[in-house]
């Protein structure tokens, strides 16, 4: 044993030093990190390059601002030299240092989702209020406006006075009366802004009017009285009635109200009045009227409700129409006194955006036109002398006037729009189609 216990403990004793003799045979410089500080290094890298490419670009903008400063400042110095405008305070070119002196921030570029702006913006022009408009003109601006607008009127009436046998035989008296008018109207509108509420403007429109009938009165069947057909035909053209518009931004769309704009039309009897055209021994007119002939007056309400994209709209009036005498003769009746019927209307739809230039709308209007009376005195012949009977207060029907309307708007840019227009009526009293092409103009 006592042999044994040297050798052992030398043998133990190498056996300790071994991983001590392994661990200390490898330089710490070659040591290898493990794998996630690889990671990190390159991670650092890259921040740092980022950081010296941000700091390049920061350099180049600086000098760029330096020198388009410069550039202005000379700009400014050469206009106050030469006088012309824009060397003053509030130009443009100052507007501009201003604007970039103050950056906007983040509250004015970025919005909460689900937040309601404060100050909405007002919807774009809708197409299918071609005379209302949606959106005033600004304050110290004017708007030119040409428009081009055509529409036709076909009447096919049948009056039947007898009776009627099986198999469609008829026997009796009937009149056939089949009339069609066609209209061509090109107006120029003016719109100026007085204030960013308040617009006033003026339309001048020129008619060229052609109206055509065909006439079987009284014809018995079988035919006894010889009576034949009637074809007349008449035309006219020139100056239509001027209309006078003034419109008053009432709200703003804030608070959850509408934008809401009260409008006042006067219309001015500047056209050829019906009872001024010449005429036949029948009373049938030979000359197209390009006129209404009396005085009107049309407040109304229009209602925009934004609801992006779409914007729905309304406009309620009243039109006001003024009697006046006529004194004209037609045919066998003196016509002393008119009084055109007033009426309410209504018009109703929504305008669609489907891009930053192009929008539609959809929308239905109607009038309520009440019964126009007047004082008429028949005309009999005795003896060769005329004689006026009494004075008889005659009543026409009201008329109820129905559109569907369509219509598509273009921006070309700030300035300039295209709006197309289509009406097809809807009632038995209203225009069967009407088309109107407008091109509104902004000038500064």
């Amino acid at each position: 044993m006592k042999g044994f216990l040297p050798e052992t403990s030398a043998l133990l004793a190498a056996l300790w030093a071994a991983p001590v003799l392994a661990q200390t045979a490898v330089p710490a410089s070659v040591q290898l990190p493990e794998p996630e500080v690889f990671d990190l290094i390159g991670l650092q890298d890259e921040i740092d390059a980022q950081r010296k490419v941000i700091e390049q670009q920061r350099r180049t903008l600086d000098a760029q601002e330096k020198r388009l400063a410069a550039m202005e400042e000379l700009l400014l110095g050469r206009l106050r030299a030469t006088g012309l405008p824009g060397g003053q305070s509030g130009s443009p070119v100052q507007s501009a240092q201003a604007d970039r002196a103050s950056p906007p921030s983040s509250s004015d570029t970025i919005s909460k989702v689900g937040e309601k702006p404060a100050q909405p913006s007002p919807p774009q022009e809708v197409a299918v209020l071609a005379d209302k408009g949606s959106v005033l003109t600004k304050a110290g601006r004017l708007t030119v406006e040409p428009s081009v607008e055509y529409g036709r009127t076909d009447r096919n009436r049948f009056v039947f006075r007898g009776i009627e046998i099986p198999q469609s035989v008829l026997v009796g008296v009937f009149d056939i009366n089949e009339s069609r008018q066609d209209v061509l109207t090109v107006a120029g509108v003016a719109r100026f802004g007085l204030t960013n509420r308040l617009e006033i403007g003026v339309r001048v429109p020129w008619i060229y009017r052609e109206d055509a009938f065909v006439l079987v009165p009284l014809v018995q069947n079988p035919p006894q009285s010889g009576a034949g057909t009637i074809n007349r035909s008449a035309s006219g053209s020139g100056i239509g009635d001027v209309e006078f518009q003034a419109r008053y931004l009432l709200t703003d769309g804030t608070n959850g109200w509408p934008f809401l704009t009260a409008d006042l039309q006067v219309t001015a009897p500047t056209g050829t009045s019906p009872f001024k055209v010449s005429r036949d021994v029948l009373g049938n007119a030979t000359e197209s009227a390009t006129g209404f002939g009396f005085w009107g007056v049309s407040p109304s309400i229009t209602t925009l409700v934004p609801t992006d994209p779409a914007t729905l709209f309304a406009v309620l009036g009243y039109n006001f129409n003024f009697g006046d005498d006529v004194d004209e003769r037609v045919s066998d009746a003196q016509i002393d006194h008119v009084n055109p019927g007033d009426g309410p209307n209504l018009t109703a739809g929504l305008g669609l955006g489907l891009n930053e230039h192009t929008s539609i709308s959809f929308a239905y209007a109607h009038n309520w036109i009440f019964s126009t009376k007047s004082v008429v005195r028949p005309i009999t012949v005795r003896n060769g002398i005329q004689i006026l009977g009494d004075p008889i207060t005659s009543k026409t029907r009201d008329l109820q006037i129905g559109r569907f309307l369509f219509g598509i708007s273009y921006r070309i840019n700030s300035t300039t729009m295209i709006n197309w227009t289509v009406e097809l009526g809807a009632t038995d009293d209203a225009t069967d189609l009407r088309t109107t092409l407008r091109i509104p103009l902004t000038i500064n």
